[in-house]
């Protein structure tokens, strides 16, 4: 039975993703190696971060076609969120918007991998 989630991005720089997300989460990661770092999020899913050099088979996919996404409850807490980014630095690729699902939030990390947080507003 699978019991764990998790999420595995492939990153150039372990060292600087790994201080990135440490940052972005207000946590240090659970487990780090040169390699392959862990962030365990609040609500027990797991963020993997692995040296894209050390992937094995050998991967093919670079930063920007998906997104991880954090569901908020407001649209103060994504204006909050960008004020935050913003101060840390992070590319932000699209500002707050209203869009058809809600109120979202596009930032970017060091290799490209799409953040989204969003306040999904009723249909």
């Amino acid at each position: 039975m699978i019991s764990n989630t998790y999420f595995l991005l492939y990153v150039d720089s372990t060292s600087v993703s790994t201080a990135f997300y440490s940052r972005l989460l207000d946590k240090p990661p659970a487990h780090s190696t040169e390699a392959f770092a862990l962030f365990i999020l609040d609500s027990g899913i797991k963020l993997g971060l692995w040296s894209r050099p050390n992937v094995e088979p050998e991967a093919q996919a670079a930063g920007g076609g998906s997104e991880l996404g954090w569901a908020v409850d407001s649209r103060a807490t994504v204006d909050e969120l960008h004020r935050h980014w913003q101060q840390l630095g992070m590319t932000i690729a699209q500002p707050p918007t209203e869009t058809g699902f809600g109120y979202t939030l596009l930032g970017l990390d060091p290799d490209g991998h799409r953040l989204r947080v969003l306040y999904l507003t009723a249909a």
